[in-house]
């Protein structure tokens, strides 16, 4: 059965690689500003609307599509857009503890899955020097909540309680459970 990852995100096309043999990359076109729903369920219903895109031109695929957020105390933190933005979610994370919600769908012909997935992130005390050069570095730009956990030049993590690769945006542990209770083959 064909698979299609409904995503524009590098860093879950290769994680997908870790669960998944062959699969076909679609990005959906939504408008997630148009999707209405309570903070933490905000993911799992971004990823409904992504997979029902994708799903609705490959009815006979397998469709897996995933949205995640950062939030701490009521702020959901998406993309930064420019250096001052990324400087003020990375000035409002520093030292503090925050959590990774990522909600996905998984969906086939005869099955559909909708989960959500949270990992608690404790961050280091961020120097303003760490910040610029963090910034600097380009990396802030395409990741929610203005950095990447793999970002190994920079120590921004003190530690996690949860999934790492949910940080990234894709929770392997967790599909891949859900891949078994179906006996969803790909």
């Amino acid at each position: 059965m064909k698979f299609i990852l409904a995503s524009s995100s590098p860093r879950r096309k290769t994680l997908l690689k870790e669960l998944v043999g062959e699969f076909s990359v679609i990005e959906p076109k939504i408008d997630e500003k148009a999707v209405r729903a309570l903070d933490a369920a905000l993911p799992q219903e971004i990823s409904k609307h992504k997979a029902y895109t994708i799903f609705n031109r490959h009815p006979d695929a397998v469709i897996l599509a995933c949205d995640t957020i950062v939030y701490h105390k009521g702020h959901k933190l998406g993309k930064p857009v420019d250096a001052e933005s990324a400087w003020h979610m990375l000035k409002l994370l520093s030292g503090k503890i925050h959590k990774v919600i990522t909600g996905y769908t998984l969906l086939g012909p005869d099955f559909e899955i909708n989960r959500t997935v949270v990992t608690r992130v404790h961050f280091n005390e961020l120097s303003d020097e760490m910040i610029a050069d963090y910034i600097a570095s380009g990396s802030p730009f395409d990741k929610a909540g203005g950095y990447g956990i793999q970002d190994e030049t920079f120590p921004l993590v003190k530690k996690i309680e949860g999934s790492y690769s949910n940080v990234m945006g894709l929770p392997l542990e967790d599909l891949r459970s859900m891949f078994n209770k179906f006996n969803i083959k790909v």
